[in-house]
């Protein structure tokens, strides 16, 4: 089996089964565990509720009134086409490891090819790691579908349907899925050659999301508006239930990450759940020494940013770490929000980059610190080289993504007619505007 560091490792995340995929596929000896293959039928169920409803109800919520089934329509829409994708294309290249040799830096090592197109490899016997490969395909595809729609935090209420569409599947085609080969496609992969400690989704998911976000943030311009006129929530519970939802689905993430309902996913399970609990604390901190007062809407982005930030580490770490590192996070990302934004004038219209990208940033270089064994962790690393490996993984996913997004933006309002909708229609709402729908009639 081609698995680098395995022995040391195990499968480093959901996708390190991916490097062995047509040995593990086509092994005599690989048998049907029932019991892994119930846990990730659920955990993709998980995820799935991550997308519809977690994600819309936390972002509609977050929006105005007018704008809300907009942000409901691009979720289902844009998991839609993700989806459809995956299984023509998305799948194959991010596990095609066709020409990939470990230490060997070459096409391959940043995109896979397509030589499982359509799917049509599939049978319903095929395994991968004791679950049957249709499984491991759709949990996976619940990971690419849900990534674009985080970006879109970035640029709520201003976006041209089309547009969004359109980002968004070229997003994933020319960032998600090369960053996704690069990190958990085994060995010849650039980041995973590196060494990068990379579980369920650090870089690959909100690094490269909150980033994304940020450009597109500066690329359409700030709300008509925006900072003058006030733009609360319009329903904070709405935004509440949301968050529940993603942190209860986020288990289905990190825990299915482990392919397997072993000791290690146990060990995410707990520090997935230490880690949201410490971010909570966190940001409430930070928001009564600034603020005077803690708020709900504070109390669950501190959950999200404690998440946000254990998800490369969840398998990685003790519980003291992920406790450490949601704190962390939930500071981070609350002044990241509360002061950074404000003090650079860019209109994150529901903090993308501060939850994900911030919270990401946060965890993956701390992953480095606390996976070790010399702190608690379950990696025989060193602690300065682990963390320079996860700092150049930082880096390269922040310059990789910012320039990818800001050209495929261009491209896609040169395909459109323009990225953003009018002064008029921005005035009335989307969901009117573009939908012809009205979340509230009279």
């Amino acid at each position: 089996m081609r698995l680098s560091r395995g022995a040391a490792r195990g499968l480093r995340a959901g996708l390190a089964a991916l490097a062995v995929l047509p040995g593990l596929a086509l092994a005599d000896e690989t048998v049907l565990d029932s019991g892994d293959t119930a846990w990730m039928m659920i955990s993709t169920a998980l995820v799935l509720m991550m997308l519809v409803p977690g994600l819309a109800l936390f972002y509609g919520g977050m929006v105005r009134s007018k704008n809300i089934l907009s942000v409901f329509t691009q979720c289902l829409a844009v998991g839609g086409a993700i989806g459809v994708l995956w299984v023509v294309y998305g799948y194959s290249l991010v596990i095609d490891a066709t020409g990939m040799e470990a230490g060997v830096v070459n096409w391959h090592s940043i995109v896979g090819g397509l030589q499982y197109v359509f799917l049509g490899h599939l049978d319903r016997d095929g395994l991968v790691a004791g679950i049957p490969e249709s499984v491991f395909a759709t949990f996976q595809m619940t990971f690419a579908m849900i990534t674009p729609m985080i970006i879109a935090g970035s640029f709520a209420e201003r976006m041209k349907f089309s547009a969004v569409l359109l980002f968004c599947v070229l997003w994933f085609t020319v960032c998600y899925a090369p960053l996704a080969h690069m990190a958990w496609g085994g060995d010849g992969g650039l980041l995973w050659d590196w060494g990068i400690l990379e579980f369920a989704g650090g870089t690959v998911v909100h690094i490269s999301a909150g980033v994304a976000g940020l450009v597109a943030c500066l690329v359409l311009g700030r709300r008509r508006g925006y900072p003058n006129i006030a733009m609360p929530p319009h329903n904070t519970v709405f935004a509440l239930v949301g968050a529940a939802l993603l942190w209860v689905g986020w288990f289905g993430f990190n825990v299915g990450s482990a392919v397997a309902a072993d000791g290690k996913a146990g060990m995410a399970m707990l520090t997935t759940q230490a880690a949201a609990c410490a971010g909570v604390i966190g940001w409430l901190l930070a928001e009564i020494l600034r603020s005077g007062k803690p708020s709900a809407l504070g109390a669950a982005s501190g959950a999200l940013a404690g998440l946000v930030a254990i998800t490369p580490a969840c398998g990685f770490v003790g519980p003291g770490g992920a406790l450490v590192m949601g704190l962390v996070s939930g500071v981070a990302c609350f002044y990241a929000i509360a002061m950074l934004k404000r003090r650079l004038g860019y209109d994150d219209s529901l903090d993308a980059f501060g939850l994900h990208g911030i919270g990401g940033i946060v965890g993956s270089l701390l992953t480095g610190v606390f996976a070790s064994t010399a702190v608690g962790g379950f990696e025989a690393v060193a602690i300065t080289a682990q963390l320079w490996v996860q700092l150049k993984g930082v880096m390269f996913t922040l310059a990789y993504c910012a320039i990818v997004t800001w050209l495929l933006l261009r491209l896609t309002a040169l395909l459109t007619g323009g990225l953003r909708v009018s002064e008029e229609t921005e005035q009335i709402g989307l969901d009117l505007s573009a939908h012809n729908e009205r979340a509230y009639n009279p």
